[in-house]
């Protein structure tokens, strides 16, 4: 199995130690480098061309934003991008995923998480403590990328954060949905528990937590983007879906788009 080139640019030197060592540890990483200040990020990133970039945002000489806008001007971005940042701001957080990171996470990060998402967005498949849906298993791994990138940038155009607990639960309820729309009838005996498997949570948290995610979006007013997505006028502001309608138009446009 060929492992992911990984780059960690991290300015806190005792958590970049920490971080290179537990990723070390594991059969899936090659560790290029471990970098201080975004300047060395940049140039590392253009030496080694890495498959995995872990970004922290404020960095001496270039912080992440400044990372990321050069890297792109340079079209030299790696394929994954996971902030890992004290920043909590919800702007931050949104400018940060604009720029082209792929999933933000907050210090102080669970390791094990950490490493579950990097498995994830890379379209690998790593151990699992109990077995979850064959659903999401077998989606083929370009095409799950490709599937994460674009529920991604539908869940910022409506104005659901990454950092948010529903953010992955409802990611999850859509892959499933477009892999298998049956699944839309079943939502609460098959897909929350599911998705509650693989999370180690319980079916009624996976529904609160994704139906806070759709309530955060109606909350910050972004109606008109919802209905663009979908390309008809069909929520107001005072008319928000039930999470099985939100999943199932998502993952209905996401189908009729080839996904």
């Amino acid at each position: 199995m060929s492992k992911l080139k990984l780059i960690i640019a991290e300015d806190n030197r005792d958590f970049g130690e920490q971080l290179k060592n537990f990723l070390r540890g594991e059969e899936y990483f090659d560790i290029r480098y471990v970098c201080y200040n975004g300047a060395e990020a940049i140039a590392a990133v253009e030496t080694e061309m890495p498959d995995v970039l872990l970004l922290d945002l404020i960095m001496p000489e270039a912080d992440g934003y400044t990372v990321l806008n050069t890297l792109n001007l340079r079209r030299i971005k790696p394929n994954l991008v996971i902030i890992i940042s004290q920043i909590k701001s919800e702007t931050f957080i949104e400018k940060a995923l604009q720029l082209g990171a792929n999933y933000y996470m907050h210090k102080p990060v669970a390791f094990d998480a950490l490493k579950e998402r990097i498995l994830e967005f890379s379209g690998m498949n790593a151990p699992q403590k109990k077995p979850y849906s064959p659903e999401i298993a077998s989606l083929p791994k370009e095409r799950r990328t490709s599937v994460d990138e674009k529920i991604a940038n539908i869940f910022i155009s409506v104005g659901i954060p990454a950092h948010i607990k529903g953010y992955q639960f409802l990611r999850e309820a859509i892959k499933m949905a477009i892999n298998n729309p049956e699944i839309i009838n079943n939502i609460t005996k098959k897909l929350y528990p599911n998705i509650a498997e693989k999370y180690d949570t319980s079916s009624s948290k996976v529904e609160r937590a994704i139906r806070h995610a759709i309530e955060v979006a109606w909350s910050r007013g972004k109606i008109e983007n919802i209905n663009n997505i979908f390309g008809i006028k069909i929520y107001t502001a005072n008319d928000k879906p039930t999470n099985g309608e939100f999943i199932a138009l998502v993952a209905d446009k996401m189908l009729l788009e080839g996904a």
